[in-house]
């Protein structure tokens, strides 16, 4: 056997080798296919595939994270604007993944748009603004179900951002700030009428008890002194001149 032989037999053997061996990782599985026919999911770790005659796709199992680009949606009330999303999934069944569809990452992508259009038109606009999380949970659950025959589990689904026209921006912003008015007026009267009550409880408590007046008379006259004041009023009881209109009433 010439030298050239053995260089020629080596080299089949590394090219046999490389074409017959493949390493997955952890998170991969290799679906193989024999002339054309699914025989295994296989890994993680060393596989050995005949050459020529299988063939192996790799499969990722790790959580997907994909944005589903803005949708153009008219609400149930007739509202333009402008919804995009994110989905979190992550391939469950390797070989219906393969099998099933021809390309599980953009099926996914194209069935995420048109159902975030659909559910969202289906709802008003405040309830989209107000009830998120409800929207969000109604997305996952129709996206897990019509992915489910393909080997996909779509975990999350999050409503990223909500664009509306600048029309209803200055809309909702009168309401906002109209609605903040109302509250400021309810919580000014109600003040008042807590207010108008006080006085109504101190009025009682002093025509029961008329040496309250005096003490309040002195107490006024304690704060006037502690001012800086040139002209001091001194308050005088009423008791004072009860007397003369007494007889004046004579």
């Amino acid at each position: 056997m010439t030298m050239y032989t053995i260089i020629a037999l080596v080299i089949l053997v590394v090219l046999f080798l490389a074409s017959a061996i493949r390493i997955l990782n952890e998170y991969e599985r290799g679906v193989i296919f024999r002339l054309g026919r699914l025989i295994a999911t296989k890994g993680p770790g060393l596989i050995i595939l005949i050459p020529v005659i299988d063939k192996m796709i790799k499969v990722d199992l790790r959580i997907v994270a994909m944005d589903v680009p803005p949708q153009d949606v008219i609400t149930r009330d007739n509202v333009s604007i402008k919804v995009n999303a994110v989905i979190y999934f992550r391939v469950m069944e390797s070989n219906k993944a393969i099998v099933e569809v021809e390309n599980f990452l953009y099926a996914t992508s194209q069935l995420a748009q048109t159902t975030l259009r659909s559910v969202c038109g289906q709802v008003e606009l405040d309830e989209i603004l107000s009830e998120r999380e409800k929207i969000n949970t109604n997305l996952q659950e129709i996206l897990d179900r019509s992915t489910d025959p393909w080997g996909i589990k779509v975990s999350t689904v999050e409503v990223k951002h909500i664009d509306l026209p600048q029309e209803m921006q200055r809309a909702m912003a009168k309401q906002a700030e109209a609605e903040r008015e109302r509250r400021a007026k309810i919580i000014n009267a109600e003040g008042e009428f807590q207010a108008a009550q006080k006085l109504a409880d101190a009025a009682a408590v002093i025509a029961e008890h008329p040496m309250a007046l005096q003490l309040r008379y002195l107490q006024t006259l304690n704060q006037i002194a502690t001012e800086n004041n040139s002209t001091t009023v001194f308050p005088i009881p009423i008791d004072l001149f009860k007397p003369f209109l007494k007889l004046m009433e004579k």
